[in-house]
């Protein structure tokens, strides 16, 4: 893929990581007793420590053995001092069997996470013919999760079915209450004929909104710029992405 210039330092991240055999109780115990350290991170804007559950996309099953760090980064170079030095990612390597980063320049925000906007869009896609990777996050309101959860199993098996898929994960930072998904599409068409031209998502779509199935919400699209390690034994992105900011 070509390589994507930007005049703007800003980057986001997700790390995920796996986690081997004897240390599951450790990395659920990072999900609460890490946010102070990264609260000291120099050049760490925004970040969020999150569970992960078994299939691609939203599951009320979780997956004890993967977590997720997404973060905004004032800079690139903050993000790799972080990622590739920092005492806390060589604490997580100890325990990790496989750890896997993505670099992301945002193009599109819409919505709230905690109440701010993290991802400030830099890139246009009109002229991007690669890979484009959308998370989407949500606080699901307690009267709407009979409903979410009625439609879960059925959504999650169609994203899994998708033409032009290249990973995804379902994300969270609360069981069945606050729920995010995260994926990656070989082009701006493969994600939009998926969003928005399947019967069964458009209905989600319809009712969320209808059916205020949501307290917050997020969207997000990103341009992947690089990626690092492994996910499931691979790095999904190693053919697709230049690994580069120029």
């Amino acid at each position: 893929m070509r390589q994507i210039s930007t005049k703007s330092d800003r980057l986001t991240t997700l790390t995920l990581f796996g986690f081997r055999k004897g240390h599951i109780r450790w990395g659920l115990a990072q999900m609460g007793t890490k946010g102070t350290e990264l609260n000291q991170i120099p050049g760490l804007l925004f970040h969020k420590l999150l569970g992960s559950g078994h299939g691609k996309g939203f599951s009320i099953k979780p997956n004890f053995r993967r977590y997720g760090l997404m973060c905004t980064w004032e800079s690139e170079e903050a993000a790799d001092e972080f990622l590739e030095r920092s005492e806390l990612m060589l604490e997580y390597r100890l325990h990790a069997s496989e750890i896997w980063t993505v670099k992301l320049l945002p193009t599109q925000a819409h919505g709230l996470w905690d109440g701010v906007q993290p991802f400030t869009p830099q890139l246009s896609e009109k002229q991007h013919d690669g890979p484009v990777a959308v998370l989407t996050r949500a606080s699901i309101n307690w009267r709407a999760l009979p409903q979410f959860w009625r439609f879960t199993p059925k959504v999650s098996k169609a994203l899994e079915d998708a033409k032009g898929l290249i990973c995804s994960i379902g994300l969270g930072e609360l069981p069945l209450i606050r729920q995010a998904t995260f994926s990656v599409w070989e082009s701006m068409e493969a994600m939009k004929t998926y969003a928005y031209k399947g019967d069964l998502h458009k209905e989600v779509i319809k009712r969320t909104r209808s059916e205020k199935w949501y307290s917050e919400e997020l969207f997000a699209r990103f341009i992947p710029v690089g990626s690092h390690g492994l996910w499931n034994g691979v790095d999904p992105l190693a053919k697709v992405v230049s690994n580069t900011l120029t």
